[in-house]
């Protein structure tokens, strides 16, 4: 007699195993990069990390906002680069376009808010520079320019000279060590 399948003891345990996996997907797969979800904006950390609910639930998601760079929270203008981004974003339901990880792990994504994209908005309001990356100006140069030639936010006249995060954590190091 031929025996097409043969039973092992350990067969029912790695297929319940199997289906528990394909079943049960972890929160940080739930929120894949590049994928485009909803979600609320429960925390905001600085002028710019914000925490996201996922629609589904579950724990809030830590998301960096692409392609601005807001002053460090122990720097001047850090608190009210914060604060701008609490009033206008905290509790409000964003559109995350996932784009990466940085190195600390947060998913960097663009967030749209009422159709407004908060990265711009945060440039444009003088509370955030465009980030740079190995010399190139960033995604909102254009609203980076207006803002200074506007004196808003970080870019007022008359008082202190902003300094870059990059160039303040050389310095000082990160407010969080």
């Amino acid at each position: 007699m031929t025996t097409f399948f043969s039973f092992k003891p350990e067969a029912p345990l790695v297929l319940a195993l199997t289906l528990l996996a394909a079943c049960c997907v972890p929160a940080r797969a739930a929120t894949p990069l590049q994928q485009v979800w909803t979600g609320r904006v429960v925390y905001v950390v600085d002028g710019d990390t914000v925490h996201v609910r996922p629609p589904h639930g579950g724990k809030p998601v830590s998301v960096r906002v692409h392609g601005i760079d807001a002053p460090e929270i122990c720097q001047n203008g850090g608190g009210s680069a914060r604060d701008a981004l609490r009033r206008r974003a905290l509790g409000q339901q964003v559109v995350v376009h996932g784009v990466s990880r940085d190195d600390y792990g947060r998913l960097l994504a663009q967030l749209v808010l009422d159709g407004d994209d908060l990265g711009g908005a945060m440039v444009e309001a003088g509370q955030a520079w465009s980030y740079r990356y190995r010399g190139r100006p960033g995604p909102y140069a254009a609203q980076q320019r207006r803002a200074q030639a506007a004196g808003r936010g970080l870019f007022r006249t008359g008082g202190e000279a902003p300094v870059y995060p990059a160039v303040f954590r050389k310095a000082h190091g990160s407010c969080r060590s």
